[in-house]
């Protein structure tokens, strides 16, 4: 299965992004802590060629801390990239930013030189969230669906540092299956991408192998069904996700696992971890 999701800004944006590179002096890749695999765009890596390189783990606080910790070494020792597990909205986290930008090109940031970085990373990963973060205020559009930064944005967040925000970008055909449900699940690919009912049974297989406590305690169940649409369907009844006659509204039980999923109200999960 290929997962067609390529939006006409969205190429515009690659062509912009590759053309500010030479311009820019350290590159800021933005990930998902839960998978920061699949929401590694290729080709980002592609584009950046050898700039220094800080990769962001966002949404720590969302993410399993121990395959968090797994991650951070794997891109430190095989990606040569500096690497900062934070959750954007937190100032006190992302403020470490700015100087590590300053430790990775000392010879700017002084006199008339400022330190030009660049924010890149898909949609929804936090790269506006980021930002604003860093600035202290709203600067950057941002919100809860992908693709909300459409146009490239230069923002000072400091005495001779300046940050490129640049709309998410999504490689044109997402090939692995798993990782299309992945990034559906965190929520980076739009709902009318991938049919929400084949991501909630994904999501519900894979937390009853790897989280079953979480679901227990989550929705109250005893023992986590091995077919994940009886899994739905025991969520839905414990939600109330009825229609008429009693049956289950599926695609209602699905939106709930999946809100509690990328909300954190299921735990601290992580969907990959380092081979």
């Amino acid at each position: 299965m290929r997962i067609n999701w390529f939006p006409g800004h969205m190429a515009k944006a690659r062509r912009e992004i590759g053309e500010a590179m030479g311009r820019t002096d350290v590159v800021i890749e933005v990930l998902d802590a839960r998978l920061p695999l699949s929401s590694r765009n290729p080709l980002l890596r592609e584009l950046r060629g050898d700039k220094p390189c800080i990769t962001l783990l966002n949404r720590d606080d969302l993410a399993d801390p121990a395959k968090t910790a797994l991650w951070r070494e794997t891109f430190e020792r095989e990606h040569g990239a500096r690497t900062l597990a934070i959750s954007a909205t937190l100032r006190s986290h992302v403020k470490r930013l700015i100087s590590l930008c300053r430790a990775l090109v000392p010879g700017r940031g002084v006199g008339r030189r400022p330190i030009r970085a660049m924010v890149v990373g898909i949609p929804n990963v936090g790269k506006s969230t980021l930002i604003n973060s860093l600035k202290g205020r709203a600067v950057a559009d941002v919100g809860n669906k992908p693709a909300v930064t459409k146009r490239r944005q230069i923002v000072q967040i400091a005495k001779f540092v300046e940050v490129a925000d640049t709309p998410g970008v999504l490689w044109p055909k997402i090939a692995n299956e798993a990782d299309g449900y992945r990034l559906a699940a965190s929520g980076a690919i739009g709902d009318k991408a991938m049919d929400s009912l084949d991501v909630a049974q994904f999501a519900a297989r894979f937390l009853a192998q790897a989280y079953p406590e979480a679901l227990r305690s989550r929705f109250d169940l005893k023992v986590p069904a091995d077919d994940p649409g009886e899994l739905l369907e025991a969520i839905g009844r414990r939600r109330g996700c009825l229609v008429r006659g009693g049956e289950v509204d599926l695609y209602k039980a699905a939106d709930v696992l999946l809100h509690d999923l990328r909300t954190g109200k299921l735990g601290r999960i992580s969907f990959e971890e380092p081979a």
